[in-house]
């Protein structure tokens, strides 16, 4: 707790009878042990007066708390009973209910009738729990826990997303669906279509899964991560993920980084010199440059985030004799001429965990360490 030394304080500094009680257990046990007491309050930063008279007051009425009776004082001015049911009555009036006290005190002030300030009517009905949204706004929502996903390995964690593709036709558009494997980045699956359709997803999807073989006897169900699309939620892909055994994973509303993985690959796709610089002609045109794109990323393109390996590399299991030959080879050139390198050799050994939203908590310590143990 806040401005707690070795006990919790309560109000007024007040230590609780419950850590009294086990300040006094922590007492008896050291005594017991060969501790002297004067010692032992003095480890607990506590008085051993302070102790002793504890003990007094668990031996006298058995429960330690707070005896303090405080001032008793009279207020003249003080709201009755009959003054605060008659606030009580006003504010839950159908012509009140919703309103909050700085509307009621002025309306009745209108109408030649004072009751209370707009203090007292607030602590009034603070002291009957009334004190809360009193107009049919929607009570605030609990905020969407922050989604976070794990992969160690192949099929185990895929994100998927929609974007537009540009015609020649003002206001008509194409959908480019992708479907990354956020582990090893490659994607497992793409088509390009004339609409944002649910249908269309699940069936992306199914083929995606029967060509990487995922089925409901894996050990490890796959998750899909998506953002809040009407696709995305639509009850047609929900069936059908059911149906081959796979999880759902959601972004939060309005929150643009829950998906960066389908975002970054989004980036890649439209900003590469092979992008057109006109809209499609047509959706074949446009199914061409999505086959030539997804063949050079998987196969071509040397991706930084997993030590520049192609991702289907990594997806197929080769990066790791690849990282390491590397790694072998970078040892020689350090033994050749030790005087070049002032540090440790690059490390090139390839990222274990990859994560959507990775855990406070969680460290790159070990894979530090690693890189080094290789060096």
């Amino acid at each position: 707790k806040k401005d707690a030394g070795p006990l919790g304080r309560g109000r007024g500094g007040l230590t609780s009878a419950a850590d009294r009680r086990r300040a006094l257990e922590i007492l008896d046990g050291a005594v017991a042990a060969g501790a002297t007491a004067a010692r032992v309050a003095e480890r607990m930063a506590i008085s051993l007066r302070t102790l002793q008279r504890w003990r007094r007051h668990f031996a006298g009425d058995g429960d330690g708390g707070d005896r303090r009776k405080g001032s008793v004082r009279h207020v003249a001015h003080r709201l009755n009973q009959q003054e605060r049911q008659q606030i009580l009555a006003v504010c839950n009036e159908p012509q009140y209910a919703s309103l909050p006290p700085g509307q009621i005190v002025p309306a009745l002030a209108d109408q030649g009738e004072f009751l209370a300030s707009e203090s007292s009517f607030y602590r009034v009905l603070h002291d009957h729990q009334q004190v809360q949204r009193r107009g049919r706004a929607r009570l605030p929502q609990e905020p969407r826990p922050v989604p976070r996903q794990r992969a160690d390995g192949p099929n185990q964690l895929w994100s998927w997303d929609i974007t537009y593709l540009p015609t020649s036709v003002r206001g008509v558009w194409l959908y480019l669906y992708l479907v990354v494997d956020v582990w090893s980045r490659k994607i497992v699956a793409w088509d390009v279509q004339d609409r944002e359709d649910a249908e269309l997803a699940a069936a992306l999807i199914s083929r995606a899964c029967i060509r990487e073989r995922i089925s409901k006897r894996r050990q490890r169900r796959l998750v899909l991560h998506a953002d809040n699309g009407s696709a995305m939620r639509a009850a047609t892909l929900e069936v059908r993920l059911e149906e081959l055994g796979v999880l759902r994973s959601f972004s939060r509303p309005r929150v643009s980084n829950d998906n960066p993985y389908s975002e970054a690959l989004f980036r890649t796709a439209k900003y590469r010199p092979e992008y057109p610089s006109r809209p499609f002609a047509s959706k074949e045109e446009a199914c061409q440059w999505a086959a030539a794109f997804v063949d050079w990323y998987n196969h071509q393109h040397r991706h930084s985030a997993i030590k520049f390996v192609t991702p289907q590399q990594r997806h197929s299991g080769q990066a790791v004799a690849i990282c390491e030959r590397r790694t072998l080879l970078y040892e020689q050139a350090r033994q050749r001429h030790p005087r070049r390198w002032s540090r440790s050799i690059r490390c090139w050994r390839q990222p274990e965990v990859v994560w959507i939203n990775e855990p406070p908590d969680a460290t790159t310590a070990e894979e530090a360490l690693l890189c080094l143990q290789v060096a």
